[in-house]
């Protein structure tokens, strides 16, 4: 009876695990054991698969990777950024100051800061060594800046001055009437023109020649230029200063095509039309009558004669008024001549 009743509970348990397993791994076989009703052994599991189930997924890792090394480097990161910010600014402030003050100007309103130099923390206390570094850095950098500045223009400005105050020679004293007459070279006498395909040329203007031959009969002639040094020697900045001629300036006359935007005297400025390779061009020519009589007549102050045309085109206002000047004097013999009648 007893058999019987343990055989009715092995059989229904057997079919169960017959099921599970066909339906999970196929069919198998079965041990002695599981037939005999013996306790079915657990299998063993090793703990490196157990920690392998453990570990994180490919994808989370290379995450966690990730944040950790970018919590490594925003550090570097925000002191790189600071570092070229504050290049920047300097630089801009820099660029600022060299524009808008002279080195004078800086040197006097930073007097104060780098006279701070001088000072030294009365006892070697940290608060006492963090003002004097506070103090003295900005002093020291401002200290270089002037040192560089003042090289830098030092060097320009053997460029951009004249090498001497007086840029000709004393007058003879029998030529001291002798008026000054100074010419552009640009686009007054000549013009330059540069191409592609062959280069700078340079074209005379039509009548310079002859002008040139003319007017040194009756001026000094003193011609300026801007040209680079493969045509005549610079002259460095580009506005002409007639006081460096050492010539009195009540007789000095300067012709230019830009008379009055490069001259520092402009009430001493002949102006006329720049040349840019006119075939029918005759201003140097029309010219020539003004500079004619007022070479001749010798007025006391050119100045004074230059500023009743009003900056107009002198040698058409000349031509004009002589004509009226001749009409006038026919008018008057013809008048005198009436009354002798």
């Amino acid at each position: 009876m007893s058999s019987n009743i343990v055989r009715s509970r092995i059989v229904p348990n057997l079919s169960k695990i017959y099921k599970k397993y066909n339906n999970n791994c196929g069919r198998r076989d079965f041990s002695s054991d599981v037939v005999s009703g013996a306790p079915k052994k657990e299998p063993i599991i090793a703990s490196q698969s157990i920690v392998g189930d453990l570990t994180a997924p490919p994808e989370v890792a290379a995450e966690e990777a990730a944040s950790q090394d970018a919590g490594r480097k925003s550090p570097w990161r925000f002191l790189k950024y600071g570092i070229v910010a504050t290049l920047t600014g300097v630089t801009a402030g820099a660029g600022y100051v060299t524009y808008a003050y002279s080195s004078d100007e800086i040197e006097e309103k930073t007097k104060a800061l780098r006279e701070s130099v001088n000072y030294t923390a009365g006892d070697q206390n940290y608060p006492g060594l963090l003002y004097s570094t506070v103090l003295n850095v900005p002093a020291k950098a401002t200290e270089l800046y002037l040192d560089l500045r003042r090289l830098v223009e030092e060097q320009v400005r053997g460029f951009t001055e004249p090498t001497s105050d007086k840029l000709l020679p004393d007058l003879h004293p029998a030529e001291q009437h002798v008026f000054t007459l100074v010419l552009d070279l640009n686009e007054t006498l000549l013009y330059s023109d540069w191409k592609r395909d062959r280069g700078w040329r340079t074209f005379k203007r039509p009548g310079v020649d002859a002008f040139l031959e003319h007017m040194a009969k009756f001026y000094e002639i003193v011609v300026y230029s801007d040209q680079l040094n493969m045509y005549v020697d610079p002259d460095g900045k580009h506005y002409r200063d007639l006081s460096k001629l050492n010539r009195d300036p009540a007789k000095i006359l300067y012709v230019s095509g830009h008379a009055f935007e490069s001259s520092l005297q402009p009430e001493n400025s002949v102006p006329i039309k720049p040349y840019k390779l006119e075939s029918d061009d005759t201003a140097l020519l029309d010219l020539i009558p003004f500079l004619e009589y007022v070479a001749r007549n010798s007025p006391a102050d050119i100045r004074t004669v230059l500023a009743s045309y009003e900056k107009k085109d002198i040698a058409k206002e000349f031509l004009e008024r002589s004509k009226d000047y001749q009409r006038r004097m026919q008018e008057q013999r013809q008048h005198s001549r009436f009354w002798r009648l």
